[in-house]
């Protein structure tokens, strides 16, 4: 009997966990590639999302797409939401049990708050609030069971300290003041829901700068599969080695948001070619902004999914080659 049951833990599939700089899962790393859905930041019922994803998986060949989201519209606080936020959850839902059910990976991310206004100040803020507390709670209670789904705590941090970033204080935002509760209670939060799935968190400056997880100044999570770092990537980012591939040999690391226009200064032709080696080189995990045709760096043209020549075309087949190699 003692035997059998060793013999089915050793054949028990593990969930995606993080071993030291890599993503693990069953035995097997795991490099994430994919794609930005957005529009459930800006839009109560989105725009094409479920489609987006579908193409992005099955057409363009991602394991995983990043869903930026508002802690607003989830509770129904937004302006002409009357239901509470169920549509706006059950659309979500859908495009999670896309995922899983295609054995993919998405990315649920905390992209807009409110400064602690219920109903205002709906944007991209300095720092999460005490409402992106209670939304963590609630996403994490019914996405706990499947660890496809990660959690990209918020979307990019800045403006503030590295205390403030992990362990939160004051923001003084333009005219509006709130506390922030710091990356590490979102985190907490997460994990008392009982969701033990990778959690993912941005460094300051926009998203940019991780050196400041460096010598134990990162998150702390012994009861959960472990944290990834995110850092994006865009023409005006200078020092990519000293900002995010100093983190890379100790953590995992995600290129959460990365793109450029004809009109960025490095151009198209010089920024993506530099951006796919030093992804490859480091081997971080990576999401292109953006499969919508107007969100720029847009990857598309249009709702028919033509891929911009700029940076849609060469994320296109930066993708093939991915999936070809990761032969899942």
């Amino acid at each position: 009997m003692f035997a059998s049951v060793l013999a089915l833990l050793a054949i028990r599939p593990t969930p995606l966990h993080v071993l030291g700089n890599q993503l693990v899962e069953d035995g097997r790393p795991v490099t994430l590639f994919g794609v930005n859905v957005p529009s459930f930041e800006w839009s109560n019922e989105g725009e094409f999302v479920f489609r987006s994803s579908r193409i992005a998986f099955e057409d363009w060949k991602a394991n995983c797409i990043r869903l930026p989201l508002s802690q607003d519209r989830w509770f129904g606080k937004a302006d002409k939401q009357k239901d509470k936020g169920e549509g706006y959850q059950q659309a979500v839902n859908e495009i999670v049990n896309l995922a899983i059910n295609r054995n993919r990976y998405i990315i649920l991310d905390l992209h807009w708050s409110d400064a602690n206004d219920w109903g205002k100040n709906l944007g991209q803020h300095d720092m999460p609030d005490e409402h992106s507390v209670q939304f963590w709670k609630e996403v994490a209670s019914r996405y706990k069971r499947d660890s496809h789904v990660l959690f990209g705590l918020y979307n990019e941090p800045h403006d503030v300290s590295w205390s403030v970033w992990k362990d939160g204080g004051d923001v003084q935002e333009k005219d509006l003041h709130y506390r922030t509760p710091g990356i590490q209670a979102l985190l907490d939060a997460i994990r008392k829901a009982g969701a033990n799935n990778v959690c993912i968190a941005g460094g300051l400056d926009w998203a940019y700068d991780l050196t400041g997880v460096l010598n134990g100044g990162g998150l702390s999570d012994p009861k959960g599969n472990g944290v990834v770092y995110d850092a994006h990537i865009y023409p005006w980012k200078r020092d990519w080695e000293g900002k995010v591939g100093v983190a890379s040999s100790a953590y995992p690391v995600l290129i959460g948001e990365a793109g450029c226009l004809p009109k960025d200064i490095p151009g198209p032709g010089e920024f993506v070619p530099k951006l796919f080696d030093f992804i490859r080189s480091h081997k971080l995990n990576w999401t292109a902004w953006c499969l919508h045709p107007t969100a720029t760096p847009n990857l598309i043209s249009d709702w028919v999914y033509t891929p911009t020549p700029f940076w849609g075309v060469p994320v296109k087949q930066e993708l093939a080659k991915a999936a070809d190699q990761d032969g899942k």
